[in-house]
Order: C-alpha cells, then sequence, then structure tokens
C-alpha cells in the first residue's frame, strides 16, 4: 500500500486523534502505525467520534446504523483497547482514548494479541524515539504535563518532618481504586522486540479506576487485588522503578514503573529537561557532603542523571570523587535516597509547592488552553454537547488563575465566553 493511500485513508483519524490536548503529529509513521490498529473501515468510524464519552445510541445516530451493528462495532475496538468501555449509572458507555497515555501503549499490554507487535514495536520505535515531534508535543507542550512522578514512600517513613499528602503516594492510589488491572510494560515490551529492553519486570505496568474496567474486561489487563496490587508496587521499588502516573490527584487512571532506559517518560526527561517535561514530586534530595564516599550508586539509579559523581577538590586524594545532584534535572521520587550505602542523602521539600490538577477534566482544560485547543473540548464537531457537559467544562475555566481564563478567551473568540470571565461574574459564581 502506498504511503499516499495510507494518508488518504487515516487522515480523518489523524485529525480526530488531534483534538486532543495530547494529540499525535500526522507523519508517514502514524499512518503506518494507524494501519495496523485499525483497519481502513474502522478508521473512517472512530474519526466521526465525539471527544466526549457516549452511549451506543449516540454512536448509531452518528455513524447512520442499527444500535446492534454499532454495539457489534464498538465492542470489537474495545476487545483490542482502542476504545474504553466502561459502565456508568448502569450503563455502556465508550470513549476513544488518546494515542498516549491510551490505545499505543494497550496494543502491547497484552503479550501475543492479534496485532504484528513485532511491527508495531519498530514502528513505535521510530514515531517516538528517533523522530521527535510526537514525544516533544505529549511531554513538553504547556506547563501542565500528563503525568507525575510519585515519591518512594519508604525514604519517607522514618522522616516525620515531611508531609506527604494521600494523592502523591502510589500506595493510596491502589488501595482506594475502584478497579486495579496488571498488564505488560508497554515501553519494556516495545525493546524486547527491538533486543534493547533491560532486565526490569515486565508485568507490572497498572491500570485504575474506568481504565482498568475496561482493559481487565477484555483481557487487556489482569485483575488484581490491593494486597497484590502493594506488593507489585514493592516489587518496582525493589528494582528501583520510578513510579510515573496520571498528573491528578482523583481517580489517577494509570501508573507506570519505569527504568531510566526503555521508558517514553524518563526518555523524555533526558531529551528535554530544561522544557520540563515531567511533573515532578514536592520534594528534592539534600546530601551530606561529610557523608558521600563517591561510590556512585546514586548515579547509578537515577533514571534521568540528574545525580552525578564530580571530583571532591581533595588536594591529599585528587582521584576523590563526591556525588552532585543538578535540581533542574530532578524528579524528586527518592531513589537516590534508598541507594545510598552511608545515609548521606535525605528528602526536602521543594522551596516551591508542586500544584497538580484535581480531576482528569481540569487537567485536560490546563493542557487545551496551554496548547491552543480548548474549543475542541467545548464544541464538538462530532456531536452536540449538553449542558451538563459544557457547565463542567466553564467550572473548571472559572476556577482558573486570570491569566489563564484571558488565556481561555482569546482561543474561544466568544462574546458568550468572555461575558463568563469578566471580574464580576467570576465573583458572583464564585459565592
Amino acid at each position: 500500500m502506498s504511503h499516499a493511500t495510507l494518508r488518504n485513508g487515516y487522515q480523518s483519524l489523524s485529525d480526530r486523534l488531534n483534538l486532543f490536548p495530547q494529540g499525535a503529529p500526522p507523519t508517514e509513521l502514524l499512518f503506518r502505525i494507524l494501519a495496523v490498529l485499525f483497519t481502513r473501515d474502522e478508521a473512517a468510524l472512530v474519526a466521526l467520534l465525539p471527544i466526549r464519552p457516549f452511549n451506543v445510541a449516540a454512536a448509531a445516530k452518528i455513524w447512520k446504523k442499527s444500535a446492534a451493528e454499532s454495539q457489534r462495532i464498538l465492542e470489537t475496538l474495545a476487545s483490542r483497547g482502542m476504545l474504553l468501555d466502561m459502565e456508568i449509572h448502569g450503563e455502556q458507555i465508550f470513549v476513544l482514548p488518546p494515542p498516549m497515555a491510551g490505545f499505543f501503549e494497550f496494543s502491547m499490554m497484552r503479550i501475543g494479541n492479534s496485532y504484528d507487535q513485532k511491527l508495531l514495536a519498530e514502528l513505535f520505535y521510530q514515531y517516538l524515539n528517533v523522530e521527535e515531534d510526537f514525544v516533544r508535543n505529549l511531554f513538553a507542550g504547556g506547563e501542565t504535563q500528563l503525568g507525575r512522578v510519585f515519591v518512594n514512600e519508604n525514604v519517607l517513613a522514618g522522616d516525620s518532618t515531611l508531609t506527604v499528602l494521600d494523592y502523591e503516594r502510589s500506595s493510596e492510589v491502589i488501595r482506594s481504586a475502584s478497579h486495579r488491572g496488571i498488564g505488560a510494560c508497554y515501553c519494556r515490551h516495545k525493546m524486547q522486540h527491538l533486543g534493547k529492553s533491560c532486565s526490569a519486570p515486565i508485568d507490572i505496568c497498572m491500570t485504575f479506576n474506568g481504565a482498568a474496567q475496561s482493559l481487565i474486561k477484555h483481557g487487556i489487563a489482569r485483575p488484581v487485588d490491593v494486597k497484590e496490587g502493594l506488593a507489585l508496587l514493592d516489587k518496582a521499588v525493589s528494582h528501583n522503578l520510578v513510579q510515573f502516573g496520571e498528573n491528578v490527584q482523583h481517580h489517577v487512571g494509570f501508573i507506570c514503573n519505569c527504568c531510566g532506559c526503555c521508558c517514553e517518560a524518563m526518555l523524555a526527561a533526558k531529551r528535554f529537561a530544561a522544557l520540563n517535561p515531567i511533573a515532578t514530586t514536592n520534594f528534592i534530595p539534600a546530601l551530606n557532603a561529610a557523608s558521600c564516599n563517591g561510590c556512585g550508586k546514586c548515579a547509578e539509579v537515577c533514571p534521568v542523571e540528574a545525580m552525578a559523581l564530580v571530583s571532591a577538590g581533595d588536594p591529599h586524594k585528587p582521584r576523590r570523587k563526591k556525588a552532585r545532584l543538578d535540581e533542574s534535572l530532578c524528579l524528586g521520587c527518592g531513589l537516590c535516597v534508598r541507594a545510598c550505602p552511608n545515609r548521606g542523602i535525605s528528602l526536602r521539600t521543594r522551596k516551591q509547592r508542586v500544584l497538580t490538577p484535581v480531576t482528569t477534566a481540569h487537567r485536560a482544560v490546563l493542557m487545551a488552553i496551554e496548547r491552543g485547543l480548548l474549543q475542541n473540548l467545548i464544541f464538538d464537531n462530532q456531536a452536540h454537547w449538553n449542558h451538563r457537559a459544557m457547565a463542567a467544562i466553564l467550572g473548571v475555566i472559572l476556577k482558573l488563575p486570570p491569566v489563564k481564563q484571558i488565556m481561555a478567551s482569546k482561543q474561544m473568540k466568544s462574546r458568550y465566553l468572555e461575558r463568563l470571565l469578566q471580574p464580576r461574574n467570576f465573583v458572583h459564581r464564585k459565592h
């Protein structure tokens, strides 16, 4: 199949995906990936689906198909992880996830599925690790990031001076989730096919709540209880893996257990360090120079090369080394604290608190504003928004700082929205 034919066949689906704040630059590699994941007919149908969650009746109306046929198509796509399929208040609801974190990963989470996963691995590697546009847009497109790092809780246990909120604890995400699913790590599975993977565990990718409900239903992830979930978390920590999860406080959808050599998030943190591609924890290591013997174990475990060995400046021992931290690169994960044999590293609170979006809707609005895509959330051309959906988005906007509100207003070019964002209306609505 020629590149021109691929582009013509999958352009509409590409356009649909780029309604998301975290889109997918339309290159020939993207069209080849979509051709593996979707048939041409499926791509044409998915391109018509709304951004917001929808039911079978809505899809049937858009597609002009019967409810039975629409349900069959939707469930076929969900069985492969191309759609998420959830039950909300007794109703079957579907949603098209973004490419990442979304159906790119889901296609590799079940080893040996119907896809040519070796081909996908090669295409994903070229699209994400060789070409730069997708990963740059995903991780460094604005101030609000897709994912955040969770602090290593074990190193905080003995320090009563540090305050750790529940949403900062990966263990609390596991305990509080309605559903917990475990699948293969997309990143290491991809690298396995390329002969580049490390020895870290692969069956350790965690999904939660609605996403886990769908992935478990279709056998893409396996269900685990709280006890097994916490045991897998301990296993990840013992292998010096970083917990990287959805950048929200409530109803976290995923936590990846990342190595510094295979995982997209850690690689992005090194490639685009100056753009702060990952939301850090609220902690930063403090080094005790007197305790440092220059062993280098802290530098070995750091996934983003924020810790390094430099000359200790000792005239009597010119080869002596000491650890040095580059705070601008540090994620605040705490792996170095755990690795130090002399207990020469501890965590302290960052001078400025890192703000975490409250919900997925909050994060989506912030990301959309920063990337100039807010209009896609408010005016979905594929289906009419109801008043409740509009109110939810406007409610988020009204709680944003004034600068973000001005950005939203400029993007919308809407007199209605401008009137809503006027200070007197904001004050009135707050109360």
